[in-house]
């Protein structure tokens, strides 16, 4: 008689530096998910396809993407993380695995995702430039982080956004619960939670906030840009490497949880 399957929750950790992505590409394109398959396929049993609270692009990290997988396997459940994180290359590794209600949705079921982007002035200082080029964005220019502060008040709420998207087919309009910019040591961290998010969405409202940091433009200018609804209007979509999905929510947007699962001091990848 067959095994009865069982669904398992899994938080995941990777270095997007090396993969096309987190979906399953064709042949020859190295992804998150395409990894996680052939370790998976390493294992005993029937294991269904691996899916995620999020598809993050080419380059863009991950310090707890949620992901579900169904599977039959006989490996217990407090072994099953470990035996599958030794089939893993190094830049991904199983954080924590939960046999969860077959009603567990790691994508549908999410109310919402919290991002980071880690930017370093590096005009006066460079340390880090060398060790950090794929894990944080290096900026030439001082940024005024109060203005910054004052434009990423004006994102938050329920609005369009189509001037932050890139190709994007769906409807633009989401609710950002969260848009901070705070100083952390050496570096300025922009951390934005929503219900969902559009093509480069995140990215391009960093370029833009990096604009008013530069005074390239004021803070209230963001108001206009969001009216206008022009992708031209908005800032340059800042690169991958800087951006990091850090949480997937399953409960209504709570700050002070959020807050918990992603306290100020936690730690970052680097030196």
């Amino acid at each position: 008689m067959d095994a009865p399957s069982r669904r398992f929750r899994l938080t995941l950790e990777y270095d997007g530096s090396g993969f096309a992505g987190w979906q399953q590409q064709p042949p020859g394109q190295r992804t998150v998910q395409g990894v996680l398959h052939e370790a998976l396929a390493a294992l005993p049993g029937r294991h269904s396809r691996v899916h995620a609270a999020g598809r993050t692009d080419t380059g863009v990290h991950a310090l707890a993407m949620v992901a579900h997988v169904d599977s039959d396997t006989t490996i217990p459940a407090d072994k099953f993380g470990l035996a599958l994180d030794a089939h893993l290359p190094d830049d991904v590794a199983v954080l924590r695995v939960e046999p969860v209600p077959a009603t567990f949705e790691a994508q549908y079921g999410c109310c919402y995702r919290r991002y980071l982007y880690r930017l370093q002035v590096v005009r006066d200082d460079r340390r880090g430039v060398a060790l950090e080029r794929r894990r944080v964005l290096a900026v030439h220019d001082r940024l005024d982080v109060r203005a910054m502060q004052e434009a990423a008040a004006h994102v938050q709420g329920r609005r369009d956004f189509a001037a932050f998207a890139t190709r994007e087919t769906r409807t633009t309009v989401r609710t950002v619960t969260l848009c901070q910019v705070r100083v952390a040591g050496r570096e300025v961290h922009v951390h934005v939670a929503a219900d969902g998010f559009l093509r480069t969405m995140v990215r391009t409202l960093v370029g833009t906030l990096l604009d008013v940091g530069t005074h390239r433009r004021s803070p209230s200018d963001v108001v206009d840009v969001l009216a206008a609804r022009e992708r031209r209007g908005a800032g340059k979509t800042v690169p991958a490497h800087g951006l990091y999905f850090v949480e997937a929510g399953y409960e209504p947007w709570d700050e002070a949880v959020s807050e918990s699962r992603f306290p100020r001091g936690t730690s970052l990848p680097g030196p």
